[in-house]
């Protein structure tokens, strides 16, 4: 009997559920040697951070034909760069098909998240003569604290709430987080707030000095970064899709 049996584990595995932070290639119409070209364009200025990243390819936004839609050559583009695509988001019954057929995850757009949404009330309807839940129940998640800097290498993660960071963040550290993210210091490294899709989420730091920030996943680069705000400290929102900075004390 092998080490593991005798240590008591009944099985090989177990599911739980994950939060993971991925980026999404929302997708307007697909010409293979446009593609390949954008995509090196945009990796070359933040290599570090795409490079291995789970991708989701969303088509919700897609105006091209569907006999363009090559997801092979999709797939196969995106690994030649070291990105690895899992899925894709949204799109008609024919796209889907096509994203099943290359063994693509299918996950639901914002318009059949909506309808779900739609079929279940309803059930809610049914069940209003419950009882009330408790106060606390409705209250937002808890804000991560951490006390100490971010080195370099670390990755920081709050998959549901807001990070606070009490100490600065250091050049090749990341910071993640589902709402906010406050860094009380220089922020150095790579922040991503707003990881699951929230563009109200907002980046906070007393000397901005960052290598990439980050807001439901739009992005500017350090060099984007220091014609506005550099080394003093500003916020960070996201209006039209594109990323704003403000200094603290003018927001």
């Amino acid at each position: 009997m092998s080490d593991t049996a005798t240590s008591g584990v009944q099985q090989g595995f177990q599911l739980k559920s994950a939060s993971v932070s991925m980026t999404a290639l929302e997708l307007y119409y697909f010409d293979d040697r446009e593609f390949e070209e954008i995509l090196r364009d945009k990796i070359s200025q933040a290599p570090g951070f795409f490079k291995d990243t789970p991708l989701i390819i969303s088509l919700e936004k897609y105006q091209g034909l569907d006999s363009e839609l090559d997801f092979f050559k999709i797939i196969g583009t995106c690994r030649r760069n070291h990105i690895h695509v899992i899925g894709v988001r949204g799109g008609n019954d024919d796209q889907r098909r096509l994203a099943r057929g290359a063994a693509l995850a299918l996950l639901p757009g914002s318009g059949q998240r909506d309808r779900a949404h739609e079929t279940d009330q309803p059930a809610a309807a049914e069940a209003e003569t419950a009882p009330a839940p408790s106060a606390s129940a409705g209250d937002p998640p808890p804000a991560r604290i951490i006390s100490q800097p971010v080195r370099s290498g670390q990755q920081i993660h709050a998959p549901e709430g807001d990070l606070v960071i009490l100490a600065p963040v250091q050049a090749g550290a990341e910071v993640l987080a589902a709402g906010n993210i406050h860094v009380y210091g220089p922020l150095r490294g790579r922040a991503l707030a707003g990881i699951h899709g929230a563009e109200s989420a907002r980046i906070f730091c007393q000397s901005l000095e960052a290598e990439l920030v980050s807001i439901a996943g739009h992005y500017k680069i350090s060099e984007d970064l220091q014609d506005n705000g550099w080394k003093s400290a500003v916020q960070i929102q996201l209006r039209d899709d594109l990323l704003v900075v403000t200094p603290l004390d003018k927001a």
